[in-house]
């Protein structure tokens, strides 16, 4: 986070959080109370003090005052980085390990990486998918990508291929309901009776 985030928040440490105004896109777009935020300054300004908490709630850490963001896919929004097919986060960051992976029944990739879990930005997909292949580690002909998009093929996903860490994971299949629940991250965060500034300690 900026130096300057840091210091208000240590000189300031009890303002209370706020919750419902800023949200992310599934392409990774930021929104403030419905509304796209086009001014590329801030745009970088969040990225940079932009987390996630330890209850799985994401927020930008706005000088001393923490915004939690309801996300309308989830924590990060994996793009392409244009250079070998590589990931980028929404924010620029640059994840370096991949944990899991699932196809879910919207037709949507989830990837859980170093960073956290993230959804890849529909536009990105097709460069994403470069790097599915079988349990053998071989990459999927046009054929092969069809059947296992309808089910009736297994796949993995191969981490050397978006230029990540780790070894080959199994693409698992799960609801878009239940991405959240299964990835353990919280989608609207808000205000609770015991915590009114944030998440239960």
């Amino acid at each position: 986070m900026d130096a300057e985030v840091l210091a208000a928040l240590a000189r300031w440490p009890a303002v209370p959080a706020v919750y419902g105004w800023l949200a992310l896109t599934p392409r990774g777009e930021w929104r403030l109370r419905g509304e796209r935020i086009g001014n590329a300054a801030i745009v970088a300004f969040i990225a940079r003090n932009y987390a996630l908490d330890g209850f799985g709630c994401a927020y930008f850490q706005n000088g001393p005052q923490r915004v939690y963001v309801d996300l309308e896919s989830a924590p990060w929004i994996w793009q392409s980085s244009g250079a070998g097919h590589g990931l980028l986060a929404h924010t620029g960051t640059v994840p370096r390990h991949l944990a899991r992976a699932a196809l879910l029944d919207d037709g949507r990739l989830a990837l859980v990486t170093d960073l956290g879990p993230g959804t890849v930005d529909d536009r990105d997909a097709a460069r994403v998918l470069h790097a599915i292949c079988d349990a053998a580690g071989r990459a999927l002909d046009e054929a092969a990508v069809e059947r296992w998009m309808q089910g009736r093929q297994e796949a993995c996903f191969a981490p050397r291929a978006l230029q990540l860490e780790g070894a080959s994971v199994p693409v698992e299949r799960l609801s878009a309901h239940r991405l959240a629940e299964h990835f353990g991250f919280d989608p609207a965060p808000r205000a609770t009776a015991d915590d009114p500034s944030g998440p239960p300690s």
